[in-house]
């Protein structure tokens, strides 16, 4: 089970949505993904439900807030980075063509976060651990498997996570003519970049869950009120993977990686 009990800066190290149906979503969750659920309530009132794989964070489902669910807002997935000082991270955004979001703040006693976005629009969180480091468990069937900035400007996204959080990059060839760019924080690959599948998508950080089956999950998010957005394909020597959104909208991805050598 890979546990994980700290992340270097630039490494996705949390995820939530959310939902305007807190209730629902906790259901549709817990029926593909096999969530159990810690909630938490917030200083403002509302509840910060905490998912959980055999007792370990992997996520969390939140209310909108009631002007953001007014507005008829999508429901939608939030990738969170981890950084070492968010305040310091924060002074970087403008000078590398981002924009701040959300300035700084204190999540009481859990850590300190921002919410930014790149140059080319994809908002993404800072998070600056305390008591919180972010996913407990990852890799795991439920758990986050992969993080993936969709963007139609690659080079310019990149450079901007490179100034900002220190990340770098290889190329992978993915065929005639395509290459995929994996992110790295130090020697690990921490994420990819690629441009979005569909034409028109909003650049976003997309999280992937582990499955047992992408097959069968696929089936399960249409039969629970989801819909496909991407069908299933396979990637050699990764896996197989689809993009799918909840029945509230939030779009996601889901993965069964492809057996490492001797499994």
């Amino acid at each position: 089970m890979p546990t994980k009990s700290e992340y270097a800066q630039g490494t996705p190290n949390w995820f939530d949505v959310q939902v305007s149906d807190q209730a629902a979503a906790k259901i549709f969750y817990s029926e593909l993904l096999g969530w159990d659920y810690d909630d938490q309530p917030m200083p403002e009132g509302p509840i910060y439900s905490m998912a959980t794989v055999r007792g370990e964070q992997v996520a969390a489902i939140a209310p909108q807030s009631p002007d953001v669910a007014r507005a008829g807002a999508p429901a939608m997935w939030n990738t969170y980075i981890a950084v070492d000082d968010v305040d310091e991270t924060v002074g970087k955004v403008a000078g590398a063509g981002g924009q701040v979001l959300m300035p700084p703040f204190d999540v009481m006693e859990a850590g300190r976060m921002a919410f930014v976005a790149d140059p080319t629009g994809a908002p993404v969180g800072l998070w600056q651990a305390n008591k919180h480091i972010g996913a407990t468990l990852v890799g795991d069937p439920g758990a986050c498997i992969w993080s993936e900035l969709n963007t139609n400007d690659v080079d310019k996204a990149v450079a901007f996570y490179g100034s900002v959080v220190g990340l770098s990059t290889t190329q992978m060839p993915m065929g005639p003519g395509n290459t995929y760019t994996v992110l790295h924080a130090g020697d690990e690959q921490v994420g990819g970049c690629t441009r979005p599948q569909v034409d028109g998508t909003p650049n976003h950080w997309r999280v992937y869950f582990a499955v047992e089956d992408v097959d069968a999950s696929a089936t399960k998010v249409v039969e629970l009120g989801g819909k496909i957005v991407e069908e299933a394909v396979t990637i050699p020597t990764v896996g197989r993977m689809a993009g799918v959104a909840d029945p509230q909208g939030a779009v996601f991805s889901i993965m069964t990686p492809e057996p490492s050598p001797g499994q």
